[in-house]
């Protein structure tokens, strides 16, 4: 027979591996990134999304832009506040004590955490964004790739452990890692970040996300509670 801490135990070895991963990518790119090693390589890509003739307007047809604006919106700081919100509120009329403060306190140092990068590292914006798409903060790393990467992993290892099946667990986590990809992709596209400053928050969020998780995974050794 399976025995489950043990189970558990090996769970929170695989997330403190995987968040340490994410976390010495996030400062390679970081350190690439202070030296000005990536900056052809930001540069080109950005060119290479737009038009030759006016750097401001990206490639492709009008109807696409307005589609990666959508998707660009599943990361803003009111769309995932919002669904932090709700589900906060359905974990405390549910009783998960543990989880609902699991919640708030991964997403809400996630965003300190951001806010925290940005101003330490004070990278201008790439000044290629779209009219009407306002920036207020430096571009290192991406908030939106962060924090999209950051509450879609949590709310998916929290759904996926109602999952009957592995299959629907991977199902789960490739959703929430396709919706944090296509917003990194979207602020890469409409100009307002450096490609690096996506890497960097995919990276930054996931280290987060998953080291919230095994702090969790531990919690739960030790009370028996729900995670």
């Amino acid at each position: 027979m399976i025995n489950l801490k043990n189970y558990t135990e090996l769970g929170v070895l695989a997330m403190v591996a995987a968040a340490n991963a994410a976390l010495l990518v996030f400062i390679k790119i970081a350190a690439e990134v202070s030296e000005g090693e990536t900056e052809v390589l930001d540069l080109a890509i950005l060119m290479w999304l737009r038009s030759p003739t006016d750097p401001s307007d990206p490639l492709g047809p009008l109807w696409l832009e307005d589609f990666v604006r959508d998707i660009t919106a599943l990361g803003s700081p009111i769309v995932l506040g919002l669904l932090v919100l709700t589900s906060i509120i359905y974990l405390v009329l549910a009783g998960q004590r543990l989880l609902w403060l699991f919640m708030l306190l991964a997403t809400g140092s996630g965003a300190l955490a951001s806010l925290g990068l940005k101003a330490l590292f004070g990278r201008d914006r790439p000044g290629l964004s779209l009219h009407g798409m306002p920036v207020y903060a430096s571009s290192f790393p991406s908030g939106h790739a962060m924090l999209s990467t950051l509450v879609y992993l949590t709310l998916a290892t929290l759904i996926a452990r109602l999952a009957p099946s592995p299959v629907l667990k991977l199902y789960i986590m490739v959703v929430a890692l396709a919706f944090s990809t296509l917003v990194g992709i979207s602020r890469i596209y409409l100009g307002v970040h450096w490609p690096t400053d996506v890497l960097a928050g995919w990276a930054a969020g996931a280290a987060w996300a998953l080291a919230c998780g095994a702090i969790a995974r531990i919690i739960h050794l030790g009370t028996g509670e729900t995670p």
